[in-house]
């Protein structure tokens, strides 16, 4: 029996799973697993796990290393709203060693898309400087341009209709596309349509925006892995850059998603940075079962089953603006009744 420890946090309702994985060079679950965990009816719910790992080995310019697994097992090269839900949870860590750095305090993240530094301040707000932009149709990728050309404002045919489009990366890809209303969009019927689409050879996270002022833009999302999400950080950044390059925005601009707003603006030095207001942080010590849970609850016993429940309510408390709750649940890695599948 292993007990795994998490926390779970969320970006304007892009929530996630994090754990502590400094102990360990690869994560401590697996993309199997990790489906099983982000299971909103039999898991523990979330649009993916996010592990913090210690940085590369005789690398002095990295403070630790993200490594993510979306809510369908595959693994992105990073995410906007998931680092900065990463950036306060290692300032909870090291508060807990006795070792948090003042605020406001840069980390610097490594990600399977580069560094990343997000900027953690006093008032609980995190920005993010999310670097510089690609726009070349190879390094994004997608073959609706030519390798060396920008696929902006072009042409993409998905389920039998025209959509004009424009492609940008922030380390991860994105397809962006303007409407007339974006709550109109029929976002479960052809988000997966975008997402698939052979244009995307790595698939794509694909944006819906509706342009309300040049410094009000409205957004939603279907993302590569996890499908339809309340927020996405690099995808409000690189609707951004779309919408500049498009003329339809200022460089500086409030994006509404349906879980909040983010304040983003692509800097005359070409990088992108957001802003966002820290939220609810929830910490749990957590096991999953395939079809039974059990905890202790401050010495009580919750059980869930498949089609029957016994629960004993679980106690909150309130810590400087943040809920948290507390559980201890064993998780089983045998072969027996307690296998993750």
């Amino acid at each position: 029996m292993t007990t795994l420890s998490f926390s779970k946090y969320h970006g304007l309702g892009n929530d996630f799973v994090l754990v502590d994985n400094r102990a360990s060079e690869a994560p401590l679950i697996t993309p199997e697993q990790a489906v099983a965990v982000c299971d909103r009816n039999f898991g523990i719910g979330a649009d993916g796990v996010i592990f913090v790992l210690s940085a590369p080995k005789g690398n002095e310019e990295i403070d630790y290393t993200m490594r993510i697994y979306n809510s369908d097992g595959s693994e992105p090269e990073m995410c906007g709203n998931g680092i900065r839900c990463l950036a306060k949870f290692i300032h909870n860590l090291e508060a807990k060693d006795g070792a948090a750095p003042e605020l406001p305090h840069t980390y610097r993240i490594h990600t399977l898309a580069g560094t990343i530094r997000p900027e953690l301040k006093a008032d609980g707000q995190v920005t993010v400087d999310m670097g510089e932009p690609v726009l070349l149709a190879s390094e994004i990728p997608t073959t609706l341009a030519a390798a060396g050309e920008k696929a902006i404002d072009k042409t993409l045919q998905v389920g039998g209709k025209a959509h004009q489009v424009s492609c940008v990366s922030m380390g991860n890809p994105h397809c962006i596309t303007f409407v007339d209303d974006v709550e109109a969009v029929p976002l479960a019927e052809i988000g997966p349509l975008f997402e698939h689409h052979e244009a995307f050879p790595s698939r794509i996270n694909t944006e819906f925006v509706e342009v309300v002022r040049p410094d009000y833009l409205k957004m939603r999302v279907w993302e590569r892995g996890a499908g339809a999400t309340l927020a996405c950080g690099t995808g409000a950044c690189a609707l951004l850059v779309a919408a500049v390059l498009n003329g339809k925005s200022d460089r500086q601009a409030t994006v509404e998603l349906p879980g909040g707003h983010l304040e983003i603006e692509w800097a005359a030095n070409k990088r992108g940075f957001m802003t966002w207001q820290l939220a609810i942080c929830i910490r749990r010590l957590i096991g999953c079962y395939r079809a039974l849970m059990r905890a202790a609850i401050w010495g009580q016993i919750f059980t869930c089953r498949e089609r029957s429940q016994r629960c004993v309510r679980p106690r909150f408390f309130v810590s400087r603006g943040l809920l948290f709750l507390s559980i201890n649940i064993a998780i089983s890695r045998s072969t027996g009744h307690g296998q993750l599948d």
